[in-house]
């Protein structure tokens, strides 16, 4: 799988690869990197209301312990109306955005993290690659999340290998209510107050019409005392912006992909 991998990397005189701070395109860029050198192999990542700082501080320790070049870039998402406005494909503008971006001040062949699984899921972001020429060296030679994983740990990448998935904040917000950077900062800081109080596994905010979900793991959801939902609501109230704050707080079981609304 390895040897695959390195070999498609290999046939490539230059690339650029495009890093969120997820395991896999973090794992991408270690392979790419250690394999090939900085002459040949870019990194590049986007900062926007979106993306929790975690991420990119993530990419900078990274960048800085790897001995990365990394460009930091605005993709201008939150400057395109067609973004903002949250539509089903919203992915497929906020990727362009982006991968119009990175062609704009290089001319390396892009790469992204996209593995097979995603093949099994609504990705309209896959749409926007193509329309910009990005390669995905997991697609083409055949790893899945799992395989990603096991790369990060044959790598010695620790912690990265089982890190959780978490795409952007604004796929917390259902379909058509607009992205506002005011919301993605409550949906993060409230994400990260259930993420102290509960230590979930997994922990999604979303924002919908009828309310404020807070999604989690089985495991994590079953551990919420009845007694106990009022003064975690009474928190996450506490930080919503006050266009949400009248919003009726619940708590559900995590499903992927829940605030998409006529995606098929």
């Amino acid at each position: 799988m390895r040897q695959r991998l390195e070999d498609m990397l290999s046939s490539l005189e230059t690339s650029a690869i495009a890093v969120s701070g997820g395991v896999d395109s973090m794992t991408l860029g270690v392979i790419a990197h250690r394999l090939l050198g900085r002459d040949r192999v870019t990194m590049m990542h986007a900062v926007s209301p979106a993306v929790p700082g975690e991420a990119t501080e993530r990419v900078r320790h990274f960048a800085e312990c790897e001995g990365w070049d990394l460009r930091i870039l605005d993709a201008g998402e939150f400057a395109d109306e067609n973004y903002l406005s949250n539509p089903v494909n919203r992915c497929f503008f906020c990727k362009g955005n982006l991968y119009g971006a990175i062609t704009r001040i290089c001319d390396r062949q892009v790469l992204s993290g996209a593995n097979t699984d995603d093949l099994g899921e609504y990705r309209p972001g896959l749409e926007a690659a193509r329309n910009h020429q990005v390669r995905h060296p997991y697609l083409e030679t055949g790893i899945d999340k799992q395989g990603v994983r096991a790369l990060a740990r044959e790598l010695g990448l620790g912690d990265l290998s089982e890190l959780p998935a978490s795409p952007c904040l604004s796929s917390r917000v259902e379909t058509a209510i607009a992205i506002d950077p005011e919301m993605l900062k409550a949906i993060h800081a409230i994400e990260r107050l259930v993420g102290d109080e509960l230590t979930p596994q997994t922990v999604r905010c979303r924002v919908r019409r009828t309310g404020v979900i807070i999604e989690l793991d089985p495991q994590s959801l079953a551990r919420i005392a009845p007694d106990r939902r009022p003064y975690l609501s009474d928190a996450i109230v506490a930080l919503l912006p006050a266009a949400l704050a009248a919003r009726p707080i619940g708590f559900e079981a995590y499903r992927n992909g829940s605030a998409f609304v006529g995606a098929k």
